[in-house]
């Protein structure tokens, strides 16, 4: 690879020095024609068409052998209900911009070889045509107008509201890890507030809140094959973003403006592993948001489990207060801060009334 980015280099260079000694002849053109200058001129006109030509050619061939390579690792395995419809989106889109982006290259570059100056050769004017100026601003219009309709028809239907029996799963992300928390046997998750975090409890939860005390805090993000999953996303201080290619997911974590993502998985890690013959494939949850340093290490396994399975690792999960106990000791009592807030409640209240 290193040869070949010296020769090239030096390749380039000899083109900059020929390039440099036409100055010359350019010069000799502007003072009056002379027969060696415009002798070269054609002799660089047929050159540079026909290397126009064969860039196509090569370029063309280059830019579908690099796609073929590539195709493995831009088509990662699917794993949800709603990736059918983004990936149907998506190749709809390059099938339609691939076929005009092939049409309009084959035309500017043969075009340059076909209408390479020739003496005998003299430019049609051509100055304005209605009926092409029309189709040519139409066309465009209606099959953009039909892609961007279907991208907000998918895009509703993978942002609507998620299936009253989803699993809630919350996932915060923090320089530079995440962080997962699942209610417990009552369903919701307790409140937090950010003025609570500390070194033990990572997400400020409010153990006030008794809904609370049953949350726990796992070291993989589990979910269920063929049950809705919904996220609920945060950030703790700068913005992440949760990505899970396989399910075709990604969403932004933002500090102070909770966001939120629902999908279905269809394949557990076990067919994963057994579809791709990786025995080591695990679904993985990762930042594509540049946030620091360490943003290449905000990794986080998820695992699919037939709902047995789920249920089997749901049960056998700990609390986070079973898991602290002492942390309940610094609620048992309101802190300074809550009495605070409580009694700014309180004047809310009395200036409502009042009004």
């Amino acid at each position: 690879m290193i040869t070949f980015a010296i020769g090239l280099s030096i390749l380039l260079l000899i083109i900059v020095l020929f390039l440099l000694f036409r100055i010359g002849t350019l010069a000799s053109i502007f003072r009056g024609s002379s027969q060696r200058a415009v002798g070269t001129t054609k002799t660089s006109n047929r050159v540079n068409s026909a290397l126009l030509l064969l860039f196509l050619f090569v370029g063309g061939a280059a830019f579908f052998w690099s796609f073929a390579d590539a195709w493995d690792e831009m088509n990662q395995p699917l794993a949800s209900v709603h990736g059918e419809w983004t990936d149907s989106l998506f190749w709809t889109t390059m099938v339609v911009i691939g076929i005009v982006f092939v049409i309009t290259q084959i035309l500017l570059f043969v075009y340059s070889y076909k209408y390479q100056h020739q003496d005998n050769k003299r430019a049609y004017y051509y100055p304005h045509n209605n009926k092409i100026e029309i189709v040519w601003t139409l066309i465009p219009a209606v099959v953009m107008a039909l892609l961007v309709f279907a991208g907000w028809k998918t895009w509703t239907n993978i942002t609507s509201e998620a299936p009253q029996d989803a699993v809630v799963v919350e996932v915060v992300g923090k320089q530079f890890n995440w962080i997962v928390r699942y209610p417990g046997a009552d369903g919701k998750l307790g409140v937090a507030d950010y003025r609570l975090i500390d070194a033990v409890n990572e997400l400020g939860i409010d153990f006030n809140d008794p809904n609370a005390h049953d949350d726990f805090m796992p070291m993989q993000l589990h979910v269920p094959k063929g049950k809705p999953v919904l996220l609920k996303i945060r950030a703790r201080d700068v913005i992440h973003s949760v990505f899970m290619p396989h399910f075709r997911l990604k969403m932004d974590a933002v500090p102070g403006m909770p966001t939120k993502f629902w999908f279905v998985p269809t394949k557990t890690t076990a067919e994963m592993r057994n579809e791709t013959g990786n025995p080591d494939f695990n679904y993985e949850l990762a930042c594509t948001e540049i946030c620091g340093r360490g943003h290449f290490a905000m990794r986080f396994i998820v695992v699919v489990d037939e709902e047995e399975d789920y249920e089997e690792w749901l049960a056998q999960q700990k609390s986070f207060v079973e898991q602290n106990p002492d942390i309940l000791a610094k609620f048992s009592s309101p802190s300074q801060d809550q009495l605070v807030l409580s009694k700014e409640a309180e004047k809310a209240e009395e200036v409502k009334s009042e009004l």
